[in-house]
């Protein structure tokens, strides 16, 4: 299965309160961008990651798509899996391009995998990926 996961800008922005854990509550408005990932996952001997595309930097552990892997995996029983992730996302870029990621990646498990999560489950694992999954 492929999802393409979508750029997005901020169109506006209120911090609300400065939480315990460093972050703030947002008011935002989100506006979707017309350039996409492709995220692709498939069962494999062991798990994988592999991107083309605009260059990821870092070790693969790091890769939200792989943290969400295993975060997933604690409550689930997956199998290995092959992650390979096509980006045109610019990083760094402020597109949301990583956590869009995150978030199509816990959606595509779901689906794929027939967790049965829901929503509101789905965004809670998300959240602990990073602050705007």
């Amino acid at each position: 299965m492929i999802l393409l996961p979508n750029a997005k800008i901020n169109i506006g922005l209120n911090i609300t309160e400065r939480r315990a854990d460093g972050y703030h509550n947002l008011e935002t408005i989100f506006y979707p961008v017309k350039i996409n990932d492709a995220l692709e996952v498939i069962s494999a001997d062991k798990l994988s990651f592999e991107s083309s595309g605009l260059e990821i930097p870092g070790r693969m552990e790091d890769n939200l798509c792989v943290k969400g892997y295993h975060l997933l995996k604690k409550d689930h029983d997956l199998p290995p899996v092959k992650i390979h992730l096509h980006k045109n996302i610019p990083i760094g870029a402020g597109l949301g391009g990583g956590s869009s990621d995150a978030a199509f990646f816990i959606k595509l498990m779901n689906t794929q995998f027939n967790l049965g999560l829901s929503v509101d489950e789905m965004q809670d694992h998300a959240r602990t990926l990073g602050a705007d999954c």
